[in-house]
């Protein structure tokens, strides 16, 4: 079976004006032959942004750049034949595809309302700093383009939690008053109070008409593109009885066991990773902000920081099987909110990590595999021009995942600096060694096993010209590159 390996495939600047379903289209034949097997694809459905938004405002959860709305009939990557056009290739070349699921809010709203709410402290969202009083906002989705087509459910005040805007332009959190709940839906931590709310129209799950909604529109969606997985947005902002019971119906509904990975990011606090999938019981997988926090020191702290040290307190440490590994994301990229890229020289060893070992479920990020280049304010409101090259040898990580990443697996951790690892292979897949430093250049002593006892093994990233010979036993000294990592396979294996 070959090694899983997701891409996302977009970044929170990517092209507009429908290029990114074609672009997926066009590299569906790329992608497997590097061993991509998912591609996790932008929110598909009509933003509040209209054709300018990158997805996160959803509007209208059944407009896949089918209808008029929000000033343009298709989404900023393109119109519904598109997508769909899109995903079915990728599905046809044995691509899974991963849609993105945005369901903690709504933007956009068609109508205002009047309700009572109650202003809350920002940074305390358990501290009432108002008595109730009336409000007016957009909470009142109508969908008028659309017309009723797919379904005639129309959302209204009683559907939402808490917005972030009053008529008038009174800005500030107030949580609205309604028969479905009391205060904010019960979550794990205690996050400014709770952390329910996150921006625009919080949507109230507790609700049962909202809930039966979102899983009729759940099989509505399967039903059109037939996705193999989701990629579940803001779930720390969620109650976790909500997805692990959308879960259950979603999977049932269609027969599948459909994949889902949660985006909880807390960098730094597995305890939180952990408490979410004991709460939702496993039904998910989450991405492990932990260790992509410690790619991000370890790629800013050069030879201080200790190697032996990369899995300490992340997800992929303590439950592999549920752990989906990352470098980098659309959250994480120069410029963003959450902003905490790894330094272009440490991205090979950083993909080797979660590329050519057992544990984890690895997803690449779109510009590390093709470049990016754009322009947004920073943190002063200053322009700032972007180039993200595409990451060195990134091609023959990836090939390398798919052919000899396979088999038991040996550390050879002893050296601050220096580290390697093997991979014996199995009876279809012939293994590797992997070596690297974040300083000076060095070799480790390694066993790859008797079965490879007198083979030559040679470096597929081309940092060393000269073969390593392995003794009776298996064992060689393997050299490691100066700041860099390298992959070592037998001579008879590299024509793959």
């Amino acid at each position: 079976m070959t090694n899983a390996t997701m891409i996302q495939f977009f970044h929170w600047y990517s092209d507009g004006g429908s290029q990114l379903y074609e672009e997926i289209k066009n590299n569906t034949d790329y992608l497997a032959e590097l061993g991509i097997t998912a591609v996790w694809m932008p929110p598909a459905y009509k933003a509040a942004g209209g054709g300018f938004s990158n997805g996160y405002d959803p509007y209208d959860l059944y407009d896949l750049g089918e209808f008029d709305q929000k000033g343009t009939v298709n989404t900023k990557y393109g119109s519904r034949e598109q997508y769909l056009a899109a995903c079915r290739n990728l599905q046809e070349k044995g691509v899974s595809v991963i849609a993105d699921i945005v369901l903690n809010h709504k933007a956009g709203g068609d109508e205002k309302e009047r309700f009572h709410a109650i202003r809350v402290n920002p940074e305390n969202r358990q501290e009432n700093i108002s008595e109730p009083f009336e409000i007016e906002s957009y909470t009142k989705f109508t969908f008028p383009g659309r017309n009723g087509k797919y379904s005639e459910f129309e959302w209204n005040f009683t559907c939402f939690s808490g917005v972030d805007y009053a008529e008038g332009g009174e800005e500030g959190i107030f949580q609205i008053i309604h028969e479905h709940g009391d205060g904010w839906e019960e979550l794990i931590d205690d996050e400014k109070g709770n952390y329910d709310y996150l921006m625009y129209n919080d949507i109230e799950h507790r609700n049962p008409f909202v809930r039966a909604e979102l899983n009729a529109w759940a099989k509505w969606y399967h039903d059109q593109v037939s996705f193999d997985g989701v990629r579940l947005d803001a779930v720390k902002h969620q109650s976790p009885e909500f997805y692990k019971e959308w879960l259950h119906i979603l999977r049932e509904n269609t027969g599948k066991n459909i994949f889902a990975v949660g985006e909880y990011w807390a960098p730094g606090a597995l305890d939180l990773l952990q408490k979410y999938i004991a709460a939702t019981e496993g039904c998910m997988s989450l991405f492990d902000s932990s260790l992509q926090q410690n790619f991000h020191q370890a790629s800013n702290s050069g030879a201080a920081y200790d190697l032996r040290t990369i899995f300490d307190d992340t997800l992929t440490q303590v439950n592999p099987l549920l752990s989906v590994t990352v470098v980098d994301n659309h959250d994480t990229q120069p410029l963003q909110a959450l902003e905490a890229p790894v330094e272009s020289w440490f991205k090979p060893l950083a993909y080797a990590l979660i590329l050519l070992r057992q544990d984890g479920y690895p997803c690449i990020f779109y510009p590390d595999l093709f470049g990016a280049h754009y322009i947004d304010k920073d943190k002063e409101g200053n322009d700032q021009e972007i180039f993200l090259d595409k990451v060195a040898k990134i091609e023959e990580l990836l090939k390398a995942r798919k052919h000899f990443a396979y088999g038991a697996q040996h550390d050879y951790f002893q050296d601050a600096n220096c580290i390697g690892w093997v991979r014996e292979g199995n009876d279809i897949h012939s293994g590797c060694a992997v070596t690297m430093s974040n300083s000076d250049a060095g070799e480790i002593s390694m066993e790859m096993g008797e079965r490879y006892a007198g083979h030559e093994f040679i470096d597929l990233m081309d940092w060393f010209p000269e073969a390593v010979l392995l003794d009776e036993n298996g064992w060689a000294n393997f050299p490691v590159p100066a700041g860099n990592v390298s992959v070592w396979i037998s001579r008879e294996s590299s024509t793959v």
